[in-house]
């Protein structure tokens, strides 16, 4: 069974850090790249980052880069998503994906999500 588990979500204060965890299972993690992105309620999902599995490339959108650091740690199967001067505007439910590659957004599985609010 495929899965995709989200956690490290929480209510943190503006210029606070999280650190989300993706753990993967029932497909070849390496064959993969894994994406995060976020959604708040009324607007539309925006993917923030993404790491190739296969040879650790990374990508950022311009709105978190410098302040979020995408990870693997591939015996875990596990993607990190560590967010540093967390702001208002990056509260959400943040969900990770998976995709062959990064610039596809038709993502083949993605999790149920987990909900970070960052109060001002």
């Amino acid at each position: 069974e495929v899965q995709l588990v989200e956690s490290g979500g929480d209510l943190v204060q503006a210029g606070g850090s999280l650190r989300l965890s993706c753990a993967a299972s029932g497909f070849i993690f390496n064959d993969y790249s894994i994406i995060w992105f976020r959604q708040a309620p009324g607007k539309d999902r925006d993917t923030i980052s993404c790491i190739s599995i296969s040879d650790n490339t990374t990508f950022y959108v311009d709105s978190v880069r410098g302040r979020f650091t995408i990870s693997s740690d591939n015996a875990k199967n596990t993607v990190y998503l560590q967010m540093n001067s967390l702001k208002p505007e990056d509260s959400a439910a943040y969900y990770c994906a998976a995709s062959k590659i990064c610039t596809n957004y038709d993502f083949e599985f993605w999790g149920q999500g987990t909900q970070v609010t960052v109060s001002s």
